[in-house]
């Protein structure tokens, strides 16, 4: 089905869908479903203060177990045009790979998403034991409001209850089979100003300098040691982003100082037991503070298991490697959908995405159909009623 997923996979490069824009994808995307006997529902959502994001959720079968592909069409922006030396978005084969943003991350794992069902349903026939859904979204890479978190409020509310689901993320360092995601690390970020009394700076008895409470604080957060990690996660670590005063003049005590940083924790901790934390290293400051909170995930974990050792055997048996299982890196849509089922993630090298000339090689997509093929026989045959 090699021809079918590489055109496929062009095909969704050639849409400029940069988030929050949809150029056409998901219809690419649907049009190839539909013959394959899915049932497509588009699901665009909106809040108050961000963009409109278009979704698709597409079933095949009516009756259970379900096993879900879950991903993303949307793509970061390509930065500087003349540093690449394709068309960014032109589908280009060149020397065993292919070009264009997405390629990586993750057009080419939702194109193998779809020549693996076509695959595995056309050697199976269409009783094969459950359904396939495909779970697509629109809000990976910005603010994840309208996207994946969304579409499982929708899922819920359909009756699709899903048994087991794997995200095509890209996850392998340099070579396919490598590695597979069983858990991520969740995500908090802090945003502290620090408030005091601008003054001069030959005055200082008169002003109250927020700089040096700031940098109090900040040296408090940064030398706790969160934890040792566990067995399956590497410690939590807290990094300041940036410090930002905004004064010109060299003779102005400002009157506010502000710092942004991020944790990346473990399941040690939780978005609330971090928060407390900071909060009371601010009180302790002596001073006024102001601080916001952003938490986009809390860290999760799928126990190594009939799960993990499935995807394990259907990546060797094609790439000859056993995967480690891991949870490093950044976060992904699994933080939302471990809280209806198990969820490991597991795509194409990840070497190349969201830089210049982003790809993948071409006998790595090919491989990676093969791999998900494999993983859908081994659950509809261990499943099967």
């Amino acid at each position: 089905m090699m021809d079918f997923t590489l055109t496929l996979a062009r095909d969704l490069i050639r849409c400029p869908s940069v988030t929050p824009e949809d150029a056409g994808a998901l219809g690419v995307l649907e049009e190839a479903l539909k013959p394959l006997g899915f049932t497509c529902h588009r699901l665009p959502f909106s809040q108050e203060g961000t963009a409109t994001v278009d979704n698709l959720y597409a079933r095949l079968g009516t009756k259970g177990p379900l096993f879900c592909f879950a991903g993303h069409t949307d793509v970061v922006p390509v930065g500087d045009v003349a540093a690449w030396s394709c068309d960014p978005f032109g589908g280009d084969i060149r020397d065993g790979f292919l070009m264009g943003r997405g390629a990586s991350d993750m057009k080419g794992a939702v194109a193998a998403f779809c020549g693996a069902v076509k695959s595995f349903t056309e050697r199976r026939g269409a009783d094969f034991g459950g359904s396939i859904a495909l779970l697509i979204t629109g809000d990976e890479e910005g603010p994840a409001i309208n996207g994946t978190r969304k579409v499982l409020n929708w899922m819920r509310e359909h009756g699709e209850n899903a048994d087991f689901c794997l995200v095509g993320e890209p996850t392998n360092p340099r070579h396919m089979g490598e590695m597979a995601k069983i858990g991520r690390r969740g995500s908090l970020t802090g945003e502290l100003t620090v408030l005091g009394a601008q003054g001069h700076v030959g005055y200082p008895h008169l002003a109250d300098n927020p700089v040096p409470r700031l940098i109090r604080i900040l040296d408090a957060l940064i030398s706790r040691r969160l934890d040792e990690g566990t067995e399956h996660f590497q410690p939590s670590n807290l990094e300041v982003t940036t410090i930002d005063i905004g004064n010109t003049a060299s003779n102005i005590i400002p009157a506010q100082a502000f710092a942004r940083f991020n944790i990346r924790f473990n399941t040690e901790h939780d978005c609330a037991s971090l928060e407390d934390w900071i909060r009371g290293v601010c009180e302790d400051s002596g001073g006024a503070c102001k601080l916001d909170f952003h938490c986009s995930g809390e860290p999760f974990l799928t126990p190594p298991g009939p799960h993990s050792e499935m995807i394990a055997d259907a990546v060797e048996a094609v790439t000859g490697r056993r995967p480690e299982l891991s949870t490093t890196g950044g976060t992904s849509d699994a933080r939302f959908i471990k809280d209806m089922c198990p969820v490991i993630e597991f795509g194409l090298v990840g070497e190349s995405m969201h830089k210049v000339d982003e790809h993948c090689r071409l006998a790595d997509l090919e491989a990676l159909e093969a791999i998900y093929d494999g993983i859908l026989e081994r659950f509809f045959t261990d499943t099967a009623p």
